[in-house]
């Protein structure tokens, strides 16, 4: 196992704990993330916020790996990242949305690029309609 499965498998961990500042000694100050909620996000700090919002409306989240890869310092993972709504969903108007209490299982992939122990480029994908369906967040069809 290589150094990009290393820090890809305790940025996992640190995602489902949740522990921010795990998440934040795994970054490079200067990392770039992509994400299919928020684009591109710059740097260490903003990308620790991203996770945040992710991790305060899923508190007891899991990841179940289906796949995961090396090659050379990527590492890439797909998996089902699963839990229970407890938590208030922010939204982007800086307002949140009370918890809905609904079990989530959402299939990604996540790729990060590692350069002397740190995450210089991230990348996130997963249905975001899945994901807010399962919520209960969409209009009946």
């Amino acid at each position: 196992m290589g150094e990009a499965r290393t820090v890809m498998d305790r940025l996992t961990e640190a995602v489902t704990k949740p522990d921010l500042d795990a998440i934040a000694e795994l970054f490079a100050e200067d990392a770039v993330a992509l994400t299919p909620d928020e684009g591109e996000i710059r740097g260490r700090d903003a990308i620790v916020e991203y996770w945040r919002s992710l991790a305060e409306p899923i508190p007891d989240a899991t990841f179940t790996p289906l796949h995961q890869y090396e090659i050379g310092d990527t590492a890439i993972d797909e998996g089902i990242y699963s839990g229970v709504n407890t938590g208030p969903i922010p939204l982007p108007t800086g307002e949140t949305l009370p918890p809905t209490g609904k079990t989530v299982n959402i299939r990604g992939v996540d790729l990060a690029t590692v350069k002397d122990g740190r995450i210089e480029s991230y990348r996130l994908y997963f249905d975001q309609m899945e994901f807010l369906d399962q919520l209960g967040l969409l209009p009946e069809a």
